[in-house]
């Protein structure tokens, strides 16, 4: 698993901002379009993308994208 590909998918679950926004440095609950229901779509998309069930916590604790990559990636060791 790669970053890029990570947040090229986190980036698809958004519809109203920009993909140029999104960069592993994000503080992604920063941008307007931030809601609990995108939360949901992302953690179901590392569900399905990783097969890997993050639990809301590990989400609410997450502030960056690469925040999110590093707990998805140590579910995968």
């Amino acid at each position: 698993m790669e970053i890029k590909g990570f947040v090229q998918n986190f980036a698809d679950q958004f519809d109203e901002t920009e993909a140029a926004v999104f960069t592993p440095e994000l503080a992604f609950r920063d941008l307007e379009e931030w809601s609990s229901f995108l939360a949901l779509a992302i953690m179901a998309m590392i569900k399905s993308e990783y097969d890997v069930a993050i639990s809301a916590d590990e989400m609410r604790n997450a502030n960056t994208i690469q925040e999110l990559f590093d707990t998805v990636q140590s579910h995968l060791q």
